[in-house]
This record gives structure tokens, C-alpha cells and sequence, in this order.
């Protein structure tokens, strides 16, 4: 009631709040981020891509768990398989772009949209 008279909003369905659908489909992408795995695996793709055995080098990780934690990325559209010969290489979409992006400029590691080596 009290931010009903607030913000002059009617009821539940109204505009200022988002829509359920909305809210789901960001705790999801928020839990799949919330992993520190993931992370790791998407700032490793994030300059090229990698297999899953340059990704076993490169981090404490299984080959098991770093396929899973791939097909939850492929799933959530941030990262694509392509194969090559008898390897699949990962690399990020241009949503897992966009994402990673948005991430380093959180930590600081990005302002303006340059990286602090790049000035």
C-alpha cells in the first residue's frame, strides 16, 4: 500500500514492477552466474576460443565439469560449440560478449568503453 501511494501505481500488474517471466529468466542467468567455474570459463573465451582440453590446462577443473558447465552456458546462449575436426572449440556469442563486457566494467576493469591497459 505504502509504495502504492508512492509511485501511483494501481495494483500488481502494473508497469513499474517487471513481469514474472522477466524476473525468472534473470534469477536463472543470475544463478548460472553466480557459479565461479563459469566465470573462469567465460573470461578464459573471452579473447579466443578454446577445446575442452585447453580449458582442463588453464584451470583445477575436470574435463566432466567444464563440459557441464559448457552446455549450461551453450543453453543460456552465451557460449557456441563449432567443430573442428575431433575437437569442439567454445567461444563466446555476442550475448556472452556483451556480457563479459558488462562484468569487467562492473569490476572497474573497463571505463568508456576502454580497458585501463588501452590509455
Amino acid at each position: 500500500m505504502f509504495i502504492g501511494k508512492r509511485c501511483n501505481c494501481s495494483g500488481k500488474g502494473n508497469k513499474c514492477i517487471s513481469s514474472k517471466r522477466d524476473l525468472k529468466k534473470l534469477c536463472d542467468n543470475l544463478t548460472l552466474l553466480s557459479v565461479k567455474s563459469r566465470l573462469d570459463l567465460l573470461f578464459l573465451l573471452k579473447d579466443k576460443s578454446h577445446c575442452v582440453c585447453d580449458l582442463t590446462r588453464h584451470t583445477d577443473m575436470s574435463q566432466s565439469l567444464i563440459s557441464h558447465h559448457l552446455s549450461d552456458l551453450t543453453t543460456a546462449g552465451l557460449v557456441d560449440g563449432k567443430r573442428e575436426g575431433k575437437y569442439m572449440n567454445y567461444s563466446l556469442t555476442s550475448k556472452g560478449e556483451e556480457l563479459v563486457k558488462a562484468l569487467m566494467a562492473m569490476t572497474g576493469e573497463i571505463k568508456g568503453g576502454e580497458s585501463h591497459n588501452e590509455k
